[in-house]
């Protein structure tokens, strides 16, 4: 192994629920594992709403928060479309701009 190919770049590809803990937390997951964390580490849930204990650190060093703040400011002045009622509507509004 040279130098040149021992690292690889990786990033997350998930999005997850997260809330930093306020008081120590102790709980059993589905996969039968005791999970605990305290002040200042993080409850994470996953998409499939596997919820595990992550510390403070590792969470903060793998995760990016989104801003919604930002983000809601930003598209305040965006002129929102009515919401498709289904999927078939979604390709048809699709086609319709394609053909314009």
């Amino acid at each position: 192994m040279t130098e040149k190919d021992s690292w690889n770049l990786y990033r997350t590809r998930f999005l997850v629920r997260a809330r930093q803990l306020t008081e120590p937390l102790v709980f059993t997951d589905l996969f039968n594992r005791e999970q605990s964390g305290q002040p200042g580490d993080y409850l994470v849930e996953t998409s499939d709403g596997i919820r595990r204990i992550t510390t403070r650190a590792l969470f903060e060093d793998i995760y990016v928060p989104l801003a919604p703040e930002p983000i809601a400011s930003a598209l305040a002045g965006v002129q929102k479309r009515p919401a498709a009622t289904s999927t078939t509507s979604l390709l048809s509004d699709a086609r319709s701009r394609a053909l314009a």
